[in-house]
């Protein structure tokens, strides 16, 4: 049946394994996508949104690089949010509602508009390795596909278990069977696995719900987008959402349920996500808080289906249903499905290589949900760099690796296969050491030319960067050129209450002010004109005002990246003898053992490696 020999093939196809499958095959391998599903390629398990808190950089990163997760967000988004704009530009992230149907067709339009990707419906029960590399997988019906190299995106499914109450059953996602086979041949393989745990909360119909009890959340007033190209528009109309809270009556009845929880009544042993705990989670641990924000998402334009965010429960449906019956809006509410918990297989990433390549068997790689992460723009980009890496190596090039400084998606495997994860990891803005450089609004200055060089961003990417980056590069200049008389900037200065100006100076000067902005500094004629002369975007303003506002600071954020290099470029040769550093604490000697760090600078950030023992390090390898 499958007579050829795939360079990459991707198992499963949510948001990693569509990624990964579609950078493949972007970049010349032919790739074969194996889902147990294809009605449910780029499903929205849980809510229906992309982006976030430091979500929305990851998403702007994968469309920088030339992936697709940003160019589907805007096409299927039914509201768009900045996050954080009370605060710097390091922390702004973009995040939209979804439309989530329209999501999956058009993930899936795209993946069918890919070249050299081919699609197959099973269930992959196993590997085949050949002298300690994958050489292709076996499916349920007893098929065996040939690969060079295979991309594993099982998400929740390695045998998956839904709780709801006292009830559990086999599945991956509710309706769908759980995959089996793989976990334990991985185990008889050496590779070390572990359980984790997560949820979802009830959907329930529009409909019945009481909206003008509730606080509206529109969306934002001039809407942006995630996509850097031209593909795509920003939102010309949107859906609302809106906010309710839960009360003490609420949780006293969620309480009676305690007894019939899988949380609490020891059947579900493995740790969920810290920071997206379920209801009775959190009326549990913070006892001492009489109510929790509800946030009510429609699922799309036109169905009438809502999203209960910050409701996620396993408890029993009746108790789910009696106190969100108690939710004020909510005393009509008819369920379409109630809420459940989810456990499932995962592998330690500390077993993976930069690359997302696994230390035992060449050629296979880990993506998403099965390296112990959560959400969706996590695991769409370690899909997507698992998809680039095993097309790279399949055609004999190098590695590609994005460094801490360089990028989110960076600092996510490299705290991945650094450090390890016990409990579902979620990115934050605070993880990145180097976050004023990274933000949401260059992606496309600091990744487009790497996506171009791998073959993966297009030519048109990069000329509208590089014309971007001319404009505003021209844009700040001009700030730093134009001088301003008293007479023209004191009026504006006097309405922010800022102080005054005696004599000319230059603009640049006065906007860095933290109280002066670009609105203000636009009522100077030559700002106005310069802006129309040059036809200048809302894009190419907004990074100008960025470079002026915080130059210092994205200067030395610069130089304390630089040093960073510097360790970065310090290597450790592959399968370096620690055992002989008899001066090197014992738990660093087994931490750098077992995690075989590249770089000093990774050696560095493992857990339980002093200074002191990468100062040894460095005496032994003659630094």
């Amino acid at each position: 049946m499958f007579d050829k020999v795939y360079d990459v093939i991707v198992v499963g196809a949510g948001h990693a394994g569509s990624e990964a499958a579609a950078a493949a095959a972007n970049m010349g391998s032919s790739t074969l996508l194996i889902t147990m599903n294809l009605q449910n390629i780029a499903q929205m398990s849980c809510n229906p949104a992309m982006g976030g808190i430091a979500k929305g950089q990851i998403v702007r990163e994968i469309d920088a690089l030339g992936g697709y997760s940003g160019i589907v967000s805007d096409t299927s988004a039914i509201q768009f949010k900045m996050l954080n704009k009370s605060k710097g530009p390091a922390m702004w992230s973009p995040r939209v509602q979804s439309d989530r149907m329209r999501f999956a067709e058009d993930w899936r339009m795209m993946l069918e508009g890919t070249p050299n990707l081919d699609f197959y419906q099973d269930m992959v029960s196993g590997l085949i390795i050949e002298d300690g590399k994958v050489a292709g997988v076996k499916t349920s019906l007893g098929i065996e596909v040939k690969a060079k190299s295979v991309v594993l995106t099982n998400g929740t499914f390695l045998n998956g278990l839904i709780h709801i109450g006292d009830k559990n059953f086999g599945g991956g996602r509710a309706g769908e069977r759980a995959a089996t086979g793989i976990t334990e041949q991985l185990v008889d393989l050496g590779f070390e696995s572990g359980r984790m745990k997560t949820g979802t909360p009830p959907r329930v119909d529009g409909r019945s719900l009481d909206y003008s009890k509730m606080i509206e959340q529109p969306g934002d007033e001039r809407p942006e987008k995630f996509s850097y190209s031209n593909i795509t528009k920003p939102l010309t109309k949107q859906r609302s959402c809106y906010m309710t809270y839960t009360s003490t009556l609420v949780h006293d009845l969620l309480r009676e349920g305690f007894d019939r929880s899988p949380m609490f009544n020891g059947r579900i042993k493995s740790l969920g996500p810290r920071y997206c705990p379920s209801i009775e989670d959190k009326i549990n641990r913070f006892a001492d808080k009489d109510r929790h924000q509800l946030f009510i998402e429609p699922e799309g334009w036109n169905t009438c289906e809502v999203y209960v965010n910050g409701f996620s429960t396993s408890l029993p449906e009746d108790v789910q249903f009696k106190a969100l019956r108690s939710v004020v809006g909510f005393e009509n509410v008819k369920f379409f499905r109630p809420g459940y918990a989810i456990e499932y297989d995962y592998f330690p990433p500390t077993q993976l290589r930069h690359t997302l390549e696994t230390k035992l068997v060449e050629g296979l790689y880990f993506a998403g949900q099965i390296n112990g992460t959560t959400g969706y723009e996590e695991a769409a980009s370690q899909g997507l760099m698992a998809g680039i890496n095993a097309s790279l190596k399949v055609q004999e090039r190098d590695e590609f690796v994005l460094k801490r400084n360089e990028a989110y998606i960076g600092v996510l495997i490299d705290d991945l296969i650094t450090k390890g994860t016990e409990e579902p990891y979620r990115m934050f803005t605070s993880r990145a050491e180097y976050r004023t450089l990274l933000r949401q609004d260059n992606a496309d200055f600091r990744l487009t030319p790497k996506g171009f060089e791998i073959g993966l961003a297009s030519q048109e990417r990069v000329k509208r960067m590089e014309l971007k980056h001319e404009k505003s590069e021209l844009f700040v200049q001009f700030f730093k050129d134009l001088s301003v008389k008293p007479e023209v900037i004191n009026p504006i200065l006097e309405n922010k209450d800022s102080a005054v100006v005696n004599q000319s100076g230059k603009l640049f000067k006065v906007f860095a002010r933290p109280n002066i902005d670009m609105d203000d500094v636009r009522k100077i004629e030559d700002v106005e004109q310069f802006i129309v002369e040059y036809d200048l975007d809302r894009e190419i303003i907004e990074q100008t005002e960025i470079q002026v506002k915080y130059s210092g600071y994205i200067e030395k954020e610069k130089n304390n990246a630089d040093k960073l290099t510097r360790l970065e470029d310090i290597k450790i040769p592959s399968n370096f003898d620690y055992s002989k550093i008899k001066s090197m604490s014992f738990e660093a000697r087994e931490k750098l053992k077992n995690i075989q760090p590249t770089s000093i600078s990774q050696a560095s950030r493992i857990s339980g490696v002093s200074p002191n023992d990468i100062s040894v390090l460095l005496v032994y390898m003659g630094r």
